[in-house]
C-alpha cells in the first residue's frame, strides 16, 4: 500500500465519539447480521480531489463508521479508518473525510459500522478514482430527482436514467440541484394519458409535503431505496448542489408561505431543517462551515468545478421590471467566485450553476432565476451575473463553461457579446441538462441581455411528461489530457447521444 497509516489516520479524525470501540486490522467479510448494524441506505463518496475524498453511509442504530481503504483491490491489505459515532441526532448518518490520497489512483473502500461491543455489521464496497496528471477526466451532470410525483416505479426499472449515467463510467457525478422534491407528495398510482398506470413505491415521509426534519430526511432515504441510485453512488463520487425543491418551490429567505398544505409557514425555519438534512445525506466538504454549500472541487490539472448556491443568499423574487440590483449570489459569494476562478490553473473552469442564466424562469408574475425576460441593459438579478462576466474578461479568464439543470429539459446555449445588449464579456457556453427522474417540460424563452443563441434543445412532448416518455436528460463531459479538448454531449434516458460539441481550449484552433 503506497499510503501510510499515519498519514491517513492523522488526517481523518474521529469526530464526536463517545462510544468506546476497539481497534482491529482484520478484514471483515460482507455478512449481514440482524443483531448488528445494517446499511439500509447504501454507501457514497463525494467531493473527490487528487488527495482527498469524503465517504458516507447510514446505519440503523448507534454505531461507529468504519472504512477499510485499499488501492490494491485486496482488503486483506487495507488501511482501516475509524470514523465518528452516529445516532438518532444525525438520523444514523455518518461521514468520514479521508486525506493523504495519491493522485491518479483507483481506491476501493469497504464501509461498515461497529456497535458498542465492537461487532461489525453489514458491509458494502465502493470505489473512486482520484484525478492525476496526464489522465483523462469524464463526468456526468443532471438535476431534478423524484419530482412532480414521479418516484420509484419498479415496473419501469426504477430511476433508469441513473443506470444510463452509470454505464458511461464517469469519474464523478455532478448533481445540479433538486436532489429531492420535498414539496411534491408521491402517490402510489398515477394514471397516465394513455390509460396505463404509473406505480410508485411510497413511504410515509413522501406522502405529504416535508415540514419536519424527519420528513426532509425521509425524502433522501426514499431516493436511496432505488437500486440504480445506490449502484451509481457506490461506484461514482458525487458533487452535490442544492436548489429550491430541497426545501419548497421557488423559495427565498424571509418568505412566508400561503400554501394551505403547510402548518409551518416560515420558509427560514423550513430551510434550516432542509439544509440540515441535505448536509447529513450528501457527502461533501464545507470549507466555510457546515452551512456553506458553495465551494470549489478541484479535479486535477484539467478541471476545477465551482459549485454555486443561488438559493441561500438571494433576495425576494422580483417583478420583471425591477431595475436595481437584486441579489442571487450575494456579495461574499460573488467575490469568492471571481477570485477563485481567476486564480484557477486548471485547463477548464466549470461553473456549476443550479439555475440557468439566460432562460426565463417565472414564479407566477415574478422572476425566479436570473433572466427577467426583457431586452436592454441588465436588470434585477442580471446585475450580479453581468459583474461576474465582466470581471472574468478583465482578469483574462479563459475556458469557462456553465453547466446547469432546473428547467426540466436539455439545451445548449452559446452567449456572445456580438448579439447582446450587455457586451462587456467574452463568449461562453451554457449547457442545460435534466430532469433525471421527474416531469419533463419546456422549452422556455431566452432573454437577449447576454446574447444567447439556442444551439440545441430537446424538451417534453407535453407538459409534465413522465419518465416513461424517455425525455429524461443528462450531460456528459470528457476532457482529453493531450489536446485539452472539452467534449460535451447531451443524452437521454437510454444514454443515446442527442447533441455533441468539441470545445477547444483558448489558444488552440
Amino acid at each position: 500500500m503506497t499510503l501510510s497509516r499515519r498519514q491517513l489516520l492523522t488526517a481523518s479524525t474521529v469526530a464526536g465519539a463517545s462510544l468506546a470501540l476497539p481497534v482491529t486490522a482484520s478484514a471483515v467479510p460482507a455478512v449481514v447480521r440482524r443483531d448488528r448494524p445494517g446499511l439500509p441506505s447504501g454507501i457514497m463518496s463525494g467531493d473527490v480531489t487528487a488527495n482527498s475524498a469524503v465517504v458516507w453511509s447510514r446505519t440503523d442504530r448507534r454505531a461507529r463508521l468504519v472504512v477499510d481503504l485499499t488501492s490494491h483491490g485486496r482488503f486483506d491489505r487495507a488501511i482501516r479508518l475509524r470514523g465518528p459515532v452516529t445516532g438518532p441526532e444525525a438520523d444514523f448518518t455518518a461521514q468520514l473525510p479521508v486525506r493523504g490520497l495519491r493522485p491518479g489512483q483507483r481506491y476501493e473502500y469497504r464501509v461498515g459500522f461497529e456497535d458498542a461491543s465492537g461487532r461489525r455489521g453489514e458491509t458494502a464496497t465502493g470505489s473512486f478514482v482520484t484525478p492525476g496528471r496526464n489522465k483523462p477526466v469524464s463526468f456526468v451532470w443532471t438535476g431534478d430527482t423524484a419530482g412532480q410525483g414521479w418516484g420509484i416505479n419498479p415496473e419501469f426499472g426504477g430511476m433508469r436514467a441513473y443506470r444510463a449515467m452509470h454505464e458511461t463510467r464517469p469519474d464523478f457525478f455532478l448533481h445540479s440541484g433538486d436532489n429531492i422534491y420535498a414539496d411534491g407528495p408521491i402517490e402510489a398510482e398515477v394514471k397516465l394519458a394513455d390509460g396505463t398506470v404509473w406505480r410508485n413505491v411510497v413511504t410515509e415521509e413522501v406522502a405529504k409535503v416535508a415540514e419536519t426534519l424527519a420528513e426532509y430526511r425521509g425524502r433522501y432515504k426514499y431516493n436511496l431505496l432505488d437500486e440504480n441510485v445506490r449502484a451509481l453512488y457506490a461506484d461514482v463520487p458525487i458533487v452535490s448542489q442544492w436548489d429550491d425543491h430541497e426545501t419548497v418551490n421557488n423559495w427565498y429567505p424571509g418568505e412566508v408561505l400561503t400554501d394551505a398544505r403547510y402548518t409551518e409557514k416560515r420558509v427560514d425555519v423550513l430551510a434550516a431543517r432542509a439544509k440540515q438534512a441535505f448536509g447529513e445525506y450528501l457527502p461533501m466538504v464545507h470549507p466555510g462551515g457546515r452551512n456553506r454549500i458553495y465551494r470549489k472541487v478541484s479535479y486535477g490539472p484539467l478541471l476545477d468545478v465551482f459549485c454555486l448556491d443561488m438559493r441561500t443568499y438571494r433576495g425576494t423574487n422580483p417583478e420583471p421590471g425591477v431595475a436595481g440590483p437584486v441579489p442571487i449570489l450575494g456579495q461574499e459569494q460573488l467575490e469568492w467566485l471571481v477570485r477563485e476562478v481567476a486564480a484557477s490553473k486548471a485547463a477548464w473552469k466549470v461553473i456549476a450553476s443550479d439555475m440557468p442564466l439566460g432562460v426565463l424562469v417565472p414564479d407566477g408574475p415574478l422572476i425566479e432565476a436570473v433572466a427577467n425576460g426583457l431586452g436592454g441593459a441588465p436588470g434585477g438579478r442580471e446585475h450580479e451575473i453581468a459583474w461576474v462576466l465582466s470581471q472574468f474578461k478583465r482578469r483574462n479568464v479563459r475556458n469557462t463553461v456553465w453547466l446547469t439543470a432546473d428547467v426540466h429539459y436539455c439545451a445548449a446555449h452559446h452567449y456572445d457579446p456580438a448579439r447582446a445588449a450587455f457586451t462587456d464579456f467574452d463568449p461562453f457556453w451554457e449547457i442545460v441538462a435534466g430532469p433525471v427522474n421527474a416531469g419533463t417540460f419546456g422549452p422556455n424563452p431566452l432573454d437577449p441581455t447576454f446574447g444567447p443563441r439556442l444551439e440545441f434543445v430537446k424538451a417534453a412532448d407535453f407538459p409534465n411528461q413522465p419518465p416513461s416518455g424517455g425525455n429524461q436528460f443528462f450531460g456528459h463531459v470528457a476532457i482529453d489530457p493531450r489536446t485539452e479538448v472539452f467534449t460535451v454531449s447531451l443524452r437521454n434516458l437510454f444514454g443515446e447521444v442527442l447533441w455533441r460539441k468539441d470545445l477547444d481550449p483558448a489558444g488552440r484552433r
